[in-house]
């Protein structure tokens, strides 16, 4: 990845890449909270899109839509950190140029519900935040260097527009909590 992500040079949105979205359920919150499979494929798609880096065909995601016990365990399997978090992704490869699975992306409701209400934000608005951010990192996104981290939450915003979904970052001008917690 160079200079702020990856790119393609015959990128371009609406470049004719689809994509199939698996919901998953381990927590009935986020149904009785509205979150729909609609929405969330709406908001994969929107993540896909502002990256404008797939060529055509079919690309998939799966979205475990969890708790915070289940998010702890992958938390601490996957990361050595023993404590949930609010969005953890699972790139299917380190190469995702190509259509075929983009990996996983789970998301942990009480989490993400204690964050919204912090930040004064609708529920849905933060989970299609971190759905975005969450399918970023599967096509190859990352904050870790600051440089990196200003791409991404651009083309988060970028997403998050098309949603009819406000700048998460506009308040303060620093990064709101999206991926960072233990």
């Amino acid at each position: 990845m160079t200079e702020g992500g990856p790119s393609r040079a015959n990128a371009a949105r609406g470049s004719g890449a689809r994509l199939e979205v698996a919901v998953v359920r381990h927590d009935g919150h986020w149904r009785a909270a509205g979150v729909t499979d609609a929405a969330v494929a709406r908001w994969a798609r929107a993540g896909l899109d502002a990256a404008a880096l797939a060529p055509a065909g079919t690309y998939e995601v799966s979205i475990l839509l969890t708790d915070d016990h289940e998010m702890q365990a992958l938390n601490r399997i996957w990361r050595d950190k023993d404590a949930p978090t609010n969005v953890l992704s699972f790139p299917a490869s380190e190469d995702p140029s190509e259509p075929g699975p983009l990996g996983d992306v789970a998301l942990a409701y009480q989490t993400t519900r204690k964050e919204a209400d912090t930040m004064g934000l609708a529920l849905t608005d933060h989970a299609a935040h971190l759905v975005v951010h969450g399918v970023l990192h599967l096509l190859g996104f990352d904050h870790e260097a600051d440089e990196e981290a200003e791409r991404m939450e651009e083309l988060e915003r970028q997403a998050l527009a098309a949603l009819g979904i406000g700048d998460p970052y506009a308040e303060t001008g620093e990064a709101r909590p999206v991926g960072v917690s233990p």
